[in-house]
């Protein structure tokens, strides 16, 4: 009986250590962000920083502008208001897109009447 007492013991401790494990690793879009977005004028780069809550609501930074959206099963789908600083433009960013298997995020962006493709991925320690 002390035999399978201790088993039991082991396994419920290593389950319990696995699942703290897997809630540290985050949601696959906590944390920094390295944006590069395909716009018509060539590539431009931004850098943002992403919490994800146990609901799926985003918040956190791009660039220097406060997000907001959802990340569940992988996608995400932020809208969030954005002053251009190459024109002073200020309309809705939308950016929709997959974290993969990888942990590259890919997708697509549109702000005022453009619009394009982009890929993300964590910045380099």
């Amino acid at each position: 009986m002390k035999r399978i007492a201790m088993m039991f013991a082991i396994v419920l401790g290593a389950v319990l250590l696995t699942h703290a494990a897997v809630s540290a690793a985050g949601s696959g879009l906590d944390g920094k962000w390295h944006f590069v977005m395909d716009t018509p004028g060539g590539d431009r780069e931004m850098d943002a920083e992403f919490a994800v809550d146990p609901d799926g609501k985003v918040t956190g930074n791009y660039n220097k502008t406060a997000v907001a959206g959802t990340f569940k099963d992988g996608k995400m789908d932020l809208s969030f208001e954005m002053t251009s600083e190459e024109s002073g433009e200020t309309a809705p960013l939308k950016l929709v897109g997959n974290v993969d298997a990888a942990g590259t995020l890919t997708g697509t962006w549109e702000f005022s009447s453009y619009s394009g493709t982009f890929k993300a991925m964590r910045p380099k320690p």
